[in-house]
């Protein structure tokens, strides 16, 4: 699988016009839609094929022996007068929150969906990311030319599962010809258009015009046909997309934009954003939280090439050299707040190291990979002196193992994958938290209560300015969100609840930094002490095509697996079941199901949220978290009293409080 992106912009840079192609599973022996574009456009002389291993993007030595994109990389071309940037980016499940990041940064998006094998599970996982984030799309039907290849059963499909605004492209779309049918199309959509396609004077500008309006507000998503292999429908559709894209950016404004990817040269640290207004020239500082640092120099990618710029316009996706503190995500020059991303692992996986250098230093190599890949999620246990990774699959640890040995000639290996467990809870309960060792003073009270499944964490503020100041609880905000908290049961982050901050109290003399951080901690733990605790657990939404003669297998397995599914959709000889079912059961019965379909069945897997654990006391006992015995975490309070700080229980913290 790929996911390759476009993206247009006029010479004049007053208007931009960006498209990601996103590639559903492809067979590897084929010429990537990417190089056909590439090729086309003159800026590669020869067209690679993944199982030769010379595609152009692909070029890292990984890629090219595994035959899978993982690192996402972009290349330039012109096209008449427009200069185009194209992104490669990973489609492999394993890789997919860095295709994510790429959606983020992406102003047109084209889903590739095999004419064949139709819409499969990380197709739909791709269009529901790019719903979120309001990314036009479009759809490209490939390897029309293959054997089996349905385009009318594909469309149905399109139409039932992603939306009934899917138009197929019947023929190519000129500036002075639009078809009959698409015009049809258009008019049962808008009454004016209607009107003129009844009285015959609909012409191809106002279809056109209507049309790209529609792409813009997700109210149509074209679809063309075609074969990257066979090189069929390429150059059409790259001649009909400037007709259907256009987007506006502030050229004039001051400068803001979207780090999506960070790279190391050497020891220097690449910065990658996409600028969403202004301009960015050489030698001009940019503020990352409270960190000012100067741009040292501005590249513009073309695979493993780049060229050095003195400046970049709204619009442009480029490297940076000088910035040490943005981080993935981020939004630089803007007050907005950073959306978290959809895709998480599920996983974790323990660092097993027996070489020379000091553990110490095995964690400072992480935490650089970790700020390339954020998702990694790098967990040092100083207790145990142990390194430990979130993950989205076992491909990704193999991966991890190369390039600890290309880059840093650093061998490792990893443990079993463990399941990422979080806790939430099922009541209303108060925390109340105190720290008043001497000379020191916070006081803080906490309502604590569930939110829905899958919202996260959450904050509102009740507390009057005359009990605490501002500035004290906005620092109580801070410390319910800078890092994950401990739950009871596991140990694991606690997820899905609401906090309101009722009241609190600090001393003009005796608080000091750190105070509130301690109270507010000792607050949600009290809290949790009170509370009915769950265990949450990751599950998969999943879709199985096989024989109907496997029917009854499926669903016994799935009941054994703890899951649930809909009724089963049975053909003439096909049989279809969705579901989902505890990521813990399900994520190796892959293997089992190619076994007994003979290889002829599909399963598609699609994360979907965290629910109530299936085996909860078992999975509590396994891990063996003793909740009196964490080091970053304590539910009794501390006052005091004749000059002396004393410890004040959980269950006798709220009889102790000072405020009402």
């Amino acid at each position: 699988m790929e996911i390759n992106g476009i993206e247009e912009k006029e010479s004049t840079g007053t208007n931009i016009r960006s498209c990601t192609l996103s590639l559903v599973p492809e067979g590897l022996f084929q010429c990537p839609l990417s190089e056909q574009v590439l090729f086309h456009t003159n800026s590669i002389q020869a067209r690679g094929r993944v199982d030769h291993q010379d595609t152009f993007l692909d070029n890292h030595e990984l890629e090219r022996q595994r035959g899978i994109t993982i690192f996402a990389e972009q290349g330039r071309f012109t096209l008449g007068e427009d200069t185009y940037t194209l992104i490669d980016t990973p489609g492999h499940v394993d890789f997919s929150p860095e295709m994510e990041r790429a959606i983020r940064v992406m102003d047109y998006a084209i889903i590739i969906v095999s004419a064949v094998e139709g819409v499969q599970g990380h197709t739909e996982t791709v269009w529901q990311l790019l719903r979120k984030y309001h990314v036009p799309t479009f759809f490209f039907i490939n390897k029309i030319d293959r054997e089996g290849a349905d385009v009318a059963a594909v469309m149905a499909q399109l139409r039932k599962d992603c939306s009934e605004h899917v138009l197929l492209v019947d023929e190519p779309l000129q500036a002075n010809y639009v078809s009959s049918s698409i015009m049809e199309w258009l008019a049962e959509r808008d009454e004016q258009l209607l009107d003129a396609f009844l009285q015959d004077t609909l012409d191809c500008e106002q279809c056109l015009v209507q049309l790209q309006a529609m792409i813009q507000d997700e109210c149509a998503f074209p679809c063309f046909i075609g074969s990257a292999l066979k090189d069929r429908g390429i150059q059409e559709l790259l001649a009909q997309l400037p007709l259907l894209t256009a987007t506006h950016f502030k050229q004039d404004a001051p400068f803001q934009g979207e780090v999506f990817k960070i790279r190391h040269d050497g020891h220097q640290r690449l910065t990658f954003l996409k600028a969403l207004q202004g301009s960015l020239h050489i030698r001009d500082e940019l503020t990352v939280g409270e960190v000012t640092e100067k741009i040292t120099e501005i590249r513009l990618y073309n695979g493993s090439r780049f060229d050095t710029v003195q400046q970049v316009e709204a619009g442009e996706i480029f490297a940076v050299k000088g910035l040490s503190a943005a981080t993935i995500g981020e939004q630089i020059g803007s007050t907005a707040y950073t959306q978290p991303y959809e895709l998480m692992p599920t996983l974790q996986a323990k660092v097993q190291y027996k070489g020379d250098q000091h553990i110490k230093e095995v964690l400072k190599i992480f935490r650089l990979l970790e700020a390339e890949e954020p998702s990694l999620r790098v967990v040092w246990q100083e207790k145990f002196q142990e390194i430990h990774v979130h993950i989205m699959g076992i491909i990704q640890l193999e991966v991890l193992v190369d390039v600890l040995i290309r880059r840093f000639s650093l061998e490792v290996s990893f443990g079993a994958p463990q399941i990422l467990y979080m806790e939430t809870i099922a009541n209303t309960v108060t925390g109340y938290g105190h720290f008043e060792p001497l000379k020191h003073y916070a006081e803080v009270h906490v309502l604590m209560e569930p939110n829905a499944r899958g919202t996260g964490n959450t904050f509102s503020n009740a507390c009057h300015a005359d009990a605490l100041s501002v500035g004290n609880q906005r620092l109580v905000e801070k410390h319910l969100f800078e890092r994950d908290h401990h739950g009871l049961l596991t140990g694991f982050p606690v997820t899905d609840i609401h906090f309101t901050l009722l009241t609190g109290r600090g001393h003009n003399e005796h608080t000091s930094g750190g105070d509130f951080r301690e109270a507010t901690f000792r607050a949600l733990r009290q809290g949790l002490e009170q509370a009915h605790n769950i265990l949450l657990e990751p599950y998969y939404r999943f879709k199985m095509k096989a024989s109907k003669d496997f029917i009854g297998r499926m669903m016994t397995d799935i009941q054994q697996m703890a899951g649930t599914f809909h009724d089963p959709i049975l053909t003439e000889t096909d049989a279809i079941l969705t579901g989902r079912a505890p990521v813990a059961t399900l994520m190796g019965y892959s293997t089992t199901f190619a076994a007994y379909t003979n290889g002829k069945g599909a399963l598609s897997l699609q994360f979907d949220g965290y629910d109530v654990c299936h085996n909860a006391e078992e999975v509590i006992a396994q891990i063996g978290y003793d909740k009196n015995a964490d080091p970053d975490y304590t539910s009794s309070s501390i006052f005091c009293a004749k000059g002396k700080g004393y410890s004040v229980p959980w269950d006798q913290a709220q009889a102790a409080m000072h405020c009402q």
